[in-house]
């Protein structure tokens, strides 16, 4: 008999729901709100209100319904429980999958976010192949997913992964989201170019292009491209920093493959460049043989990995 599953991704605005068939394809996707107010005590229903329409849509009985894979942002166990809730959905902490269990009445397993995103990654996207790695999303801030052998690397509470927060830099002034200082985020992520960008455009009156409009990690990247000196200085710096975070990781999870995604990896390809030498600088030589990819899903590579939670294992 055809089984299905469907993937849930959680965000602060919206959530992304998709429809798939044993195989991994997507044969449907859609997106819900995300009603936060009253503490987002509507999510979770509103999510399995959708399932449960589409199922009717689609003809899908119960007992063709092999799960649903939830990603949520925070920390998440293995049973699905979120010991610090969600602060920017407003949740206080509770069990994802026995509140959907009990409204859909099939299997539910899920899982952080980020760690769902990188086990989309290894199920069907730039990771495709392997079977440890270490997914990295550059984005507004630095997330980040380690998969050993197959499986999630979670830890004791579900928080493990958040490699944003490996310290990096020891005379860093300003404070990190998290309130330490020196953070890899700070300086790898979106913000955290435009931080570096920032910094170097006031050591000097050097000619650059950045100085005549808005910087950006895409800008910087952009210069870069065309050969501007300032902005390569500026990538420059970037890879330091981030290729010194990989070495570390690579160092204790001894990876095969880091899949770089989020929208700073639109770059494309010279952004490893500039990653690479400083993690040949810093990592051990065992863990030094990794291969370094793009990530393949978009904003898909969440609902895939939450479906992935249920079939690809």
């Amino acid at each position: 008999m055809t089984k299905y599953a469907f993937g849930v991704d959680i965000g602060g605005t919206t959530v992304k729901l998709g429809l798939f068939d044993q195989d991994g394809n997507i044969l449907d996707k859609w997106e819900i709100p995300t009603v936060k107010e009253n503490g987002g005590e509507k999510i979770l229903p509103d999510v399995a209100e959708s399932i449960l329409e589409k199922m009717k849509e689609k003809c899908i009985a119960k007992n063709k319904v092999a799960g649903v894979g939830i990603g949520a942002p925070g920390a998440v166990d293995d049973d699905g429980y979120m010991c610090n809730g969600a602060v920017n959905l407003g949740w206080k902490p509770l069990n994802v999958r026995e509140i959907m269990e009990d409204i859909l009445g099939v299997p539910v397993k899920a899982n952080n976010d980020a760690n769902v995103a990188a086990f989309g990654e290894m199920w069907q996207g730039g990771g495709k192949g392997y079977r440890n790695l270490v997914a990295v999303t550059l984005g507004t801030g630095v997330g980040g997913g380690i998969i050993v052998n197959g499986q999630i690397l979670t830890g004791a509470n579900g928080a493990g992964g958040e490699i944003g927060h490996i310290h990096i830099e020891d005379h860093e002034p300003e404070a990190c989201g998290c309130k330490k200082k020196g953070c890899l985020e700070q300086y790898a992520s979106a913000t955290g170019i435009v931080r570096l960008a920032k910094r170097r455009l006031a050591e000097d009156d050097k000619a650059s292009v950045l100085r005549d409009g808005e910087v950006s990690a895409k800008t910087v990247f952009d210069a870069v491209k065309a050969g501007d000196e300032v902005a390569i200085e500026i990538a420059e710096r970037f890879g330091e920093y981030l290729g010194k975070g990989l070495a570390a990781i690579a160092n204790v999870v001894n990876p095969e493959v880091f899949v770089i995604g989020g929208g700073v990896s639109k770059a494309g390809e010279i952004l490893l460049q500039y990653v690479k030498p400083s993690f040949a600088k810093y990592v051990f030589t065992p863990c030094a043989n990794v291969t370094f990819a793009l990530a393949q899903l978009g904003n898909d590579a969440g609902i895939v990995g939450a479906a992935g939670l249920i079939l690809g294992r």
